[in-house]
């Protein structure tokens, strides 16, 4: 390339070096724009969303009264119809409280594995395996629940049902673990080395030095990547719909069939509601309940995180 000696004020006006500058600057303006434009995609998707859901599922509530609603009978396809959530919503909550109960621990002791006592081979072995299970298609692990640790789970429990609650929170909470262990992982391998040194220097075992320094670092990304998990049971749909069944028995037995809030939509969505009725209103109020949820959930989250975080 030709060097330029002199100045750009002292090029003639048709210098490609004058023109490129010039049109660059022409096209750079509208870059702001163009990222305004990509950040408020989700902003315009969650705004439609809301708007969606609220509409169709005000007409519910308008012919639905709070004292149903809050009933235990739930018989939608019935000649006279009943819309108590409590089966439904008590369904979503055992599934998610039995799916933690697997993904919190596990998840948490692979993390504290990976990030400090695994060397970087094991690590960089071990890590891409476990998020492996991330990628998995939910169907899939729907079909793994009750075609296989429903059998395995009855030979231990003769009176579980063919159909029930504690198999797919059980595959659940395997589907979570990918999520917080990655995550997890993640807020331990950012504590300062100084931490570690200093608590072993002062005579701490590796595993004290974990569970009394890395851990209460770390505690706001931790916390984080559980109420994500929970976030993430309370939405899943596929396994709960093939193993859990559609019982709409309010029951805290979890050896019974149970049906989730999504089991619910799935169910129904199946062409068992005609367009216009108070049935076909009543997805999108379950589907507004669970948004709500999940919004809830995730605003906690940032709540915790931020009131734990720590500043190094």
């Amino acid at each position: 390339m030709k060097k330029i000696n002199k100045p750009v004020w002292a090029l003639p006006i048709n210098s490609k070096l004058i023109r490129s500058g010039l049109s660059r600057k022409g096209y750079e303006k509208y870059i702001p724009y163009i990222f305004l434009l990509a950040a408020s995609v989700s902003v315009i998707t969650t705004v439609g969303i809301v708007l969606t859901l609220a509409g169709d599922a005000l007409q519910f509530f308008r012919q639905v009264s709070l004292r149903e609603i809050l009933s235990t009978e739930l018989a939608p396809l019935r000649a006279s119809p009943a819309f108590g959530f409590l089966p439904i919503i008590s369904g979503t909550i055992i599934t998610s409280v039995i799916a933690m109960l697997v993904a919190a621990p596990t998840g948490l002791m692979a993390a504290m594995y990976l990030s400090e006592f695994a060397s970087d081979r094991t690590r960089k072995l071990l890590k891409p395996v476990i998020e492996v299970l991330a990628g998995i298609p939910t169907i899939v692990y729907g079909f793994f629940a009750y075609s296989f640790v429903t059998p395995v789970l009855t030979k231990l429990i003769p009176t579980l049902g063919a159909k029930n609650a504690l198999s797919p929170g059980i595959v659940m909470g395997i589907m979570i673990i990918p999520m917080v262990t990655s995550l997890s992982e993640d807020a331990m391998s950012s504590v300062p080395d100084a931490l570690r040194e200093g608590a072993l220097a002062l005579g701490s075992t590796r595993l004290e030095t974990t569970l009394n320094v890395v851990f209460p670092a770390a505690l706001s990304g931790i916390i984080a990547s559980l109420v994500l998990g929970v976030s993430r049971a309370v939405g899943e749909t596929m396994i709960v719909a093939i193993a859990s069944g559609s019982s709409k028995n309010f029951t805290l037995d979890i050896t019974q069939s149970m049906q989730t809030m999504t089991g619910y939509i799935v169910e129904f969505t199946s062409g068992d509601a005609g367009s216009g009725t108070v049935g076909y209103y009543s997805l999108y109020a379950v589907g507004l309940i669970l948004f709500i949820f999940t919004l809830l959930l995730n605003v906690a989250a940032q709540k915790i995180s931020k009131r734990f975080k720590e500043e190094y």
